[in-house]
């Protein structure tokens, strides 16, 4: 994740709301990332004088916008380390990839396996079927071969 650090000044060194007041400064509240990008939270000169337009008093107007500032500060930084950086993503959905294709090539290795186990039992049926047919084959020409030579037998009795 990554770390992050709060400032709350913008131009100045640590003055306070009172003095960003009279002397005109803007103090806006910030959320500095270690990558260098800022998100900005209040316009604290802009919240104190719309509260002290409204009948605040400064003292209260200052507390008030102290108070809201330091829970947007606090609650933007709660919430930021719930999320993940773009690097820890992508590592990550690397990772998942990785595995998903370790989980295809496994699974295509096994279904090769099963296809290759019918592919062999496949080739033993048909062997075995050759060989049935050839000892058939084998059988009828014996027959046949038997019959002829009874039928010739046969032949020369009736001659003769």
């Amino acid at each position: 994740m990554s770390t992050h650090k709060r400032v709350v000044q913008l131009g100045f060194n640590a003055c306070s709301s009172s003095l960003a007041n009279r002397v005109g400064y803007r103090q806006i509240s910030q959320l500095v990332k270690s990558n260098g990008k800022r998100a900005f939270l209040v316009d604290t000169l802009a919240l104190v004088r719309s509260l002290e337009a409204q009948g605040v008093p400064s003292k209260q107007a200052e507390a008030i916008t102290g108070a809201i500032t330091e829970v947007l500060n606090d609650s933007l930084e709660n919430v930021s380390h719930s999320f993940v950086s773009k690097a820890e993503m992508q590592k990550t959905e690397m990772l998942q990839e990785a595995n998903l294709s370790k989980f295809k090539s496994e699974v295509t290795a096994g279904q090769r396996l099963d296809l290759n186990l019918e592919k062999g039992r496949i080739r033993d049926e048909l062997a075995n079927q050759n060989a049935e047919t050839t000892n058939l084959t084998n059988k009828l020409d014996r027959e046949i071969h038997a019959l002829r030579a009874q039928l010739e037998a046969a032949k020369y009795d009736v001659i003769d």
